[in-house]
């Protein structure tokens, strides 16, 4: 364990649940992958040892440590029962496992893990680092960790809590999610030509994607709704809208509903169900321009993603959208809910080479400037060893 004084790395817990693959968990391996291991020694533990989540790390090389847990406080409609089980049976384990494993940190990153294992590093002794990746009106954000974390992290100024308990001032940092600088760009050209030939439809045709998890804030729906109204307004101009991602793991089924707007609406050639793909870079790279339609977004990875192969966004004047994107410069940002609000800067970027072209350049030039893992990962680090500095609990095997 570290001793304060930076002779031994410090050692940081990565608890997840593991039954889903979203854009915390890739920011995360992001941050563990680049960090110092002179300075950091980062252990990434996983409640479902045999889940999506544990599949997607054996394929990027990364090992974790499996810790089955049954007991968990599940996200949404806890009962009595399910926080008796919980303070009996789970959090005991956990508690054991932060000090015999002798844990400085433990870093959460979504929603299960701040109330489950947040409560259990207090306990432990160890310092609590909550990354807050969601809603501002988030209530663990507001109630709970504001009570127990000695630091709160926010990957933007929009998902900063907006009413918490206990004062966050000297407690809460802004810090962008880490981004590599894509060492090759794909051949757009290639990319295109391979995704039409998928489909079966012809050279010409304009490719509009949504990507990301089919959950409610990033508004799947009305990805489909965007796309049929272009298509009716602007016969003119070939497209298909391409739907990748899945719902995650206990959340409602918006595939089947996706499936079931398509087609009852005759979109069955127009809207295409890609499912989830990885590495999703040369999907990115075939994409005329990516639509955002999401609500809330704290600040979403695939925009960014896009912005550093230089394919053009058009996503809604919301969340953490305007902190990435500059209207008519870097992008273009559109009222929120409203399909008619797309249409303009879509028919724009996809009738005018010269303004897509521009669009194109000038926001991948911005991406390579603002956005980049070594930045994230220093900034996090130096909040590792200030809480290690902080006046402190209890530490774990003290």
């Amino acid at each position: 364990m570290s001793d304060g004084a930076g002779q031994e790395p410090i050692r940081v817990c990565f608890p997840f649940v593991g039954d889903d693959v979203g854009g915390s968990h890739i920011s995360a391996l992001k941050l563990i992958q680049n960090l110092d291991r002179s300075r950091v020694e980062p252990v990434l533990v996983l409640q479902e040892p045999t889940g999506p989540l544990a599949t997607f790390l054996q394929r990027q090389g990364q090992p974790f440590t499996g810790l089955p847990l049954s007991k968990t406080l599940p996200a949404k409609g806890t009962t009595l029962g399910d926080i008796a089980n919980y303070l009996t049976t789970t959090l005991p384990c956990m508690r054991r496992f932060i000090r015999e494993q002798r844990f400085d940190i433990v870093h959460t990153n979504d929603g299960r893990t701040h109330v489950n294992w947040g409560i259990a590093a207090r306990l432990a002794g160890a310092r609590l680092v909550w990354h807050h990746r969601g809603d501002p009106d988030a209530k663990g954000a507001n109630v709970l960790g504001p009570l127990i974390a000695d630091r709160m992290v926010t990957v933007s100024r929009f998902s900063r809590p907006k009413h918490p308990i206990r004062s966050l001032n000297g407690r809460l940092s802004v810090i962008h999610s880490p981004f590599d600088h894509p060492s090759t760009i794909p051949d757009r050209v290639a990319a295109k030509t391979a995704l039409l030939d998928e489909l079966g439809l012809e050279p010409g045709t304009r490719v509009l994607s949504f990507i990301g998890g089919l959950i409610e804030r990033k508004r799947p729906l009305l990805f489909i709704d965007i796309i049929e109204r272009f298509a009716r307004e602007y016969p003119q101009i070939p497209i298909v809208g391409c739907v990748f991602g899945i719902s995650p793991a206990g959340s409602q089924d918006f595939e089947s509903a996706a499936m079931a707007r398509c087609a009852e609406r005759g979109l069955g050639r127009t809207v295409r169900l890609m499912g989830f793909r990885s590495p999703i870079e040369p999907f990115l790279a075939a994409t005329d321009v990516l639509v955002v339609p999401a609500v809330g977004e704290p600040f979403g990875r695939t925009l960014i993603e896009a912005m550093f192969l230089g394919t053009p966004v058009v996503a809604t004047d919301h969340g953490g959208n305007p902190e990435a994107i500059e209207n008519g410069r870097t992008g273009f940002l559109v009222a929120p809910e409203d399909t008619g609000g797309f249409m303009q800067p879509l028919w724009r970027l996809l009738s005018d080479t010269l303004l897509w072209t521009r669009i194109s350049q000038t926001a991948r030039d911005q991406a390579f400037v603002s956005y980049g893992t070594d930045r994230h990962v220093e900034s996090v680090t130096e909040i590792y060893e200030g809480v290690l500095h902080s006046p402190s609990r209890h530490r774990p095997g003290a």
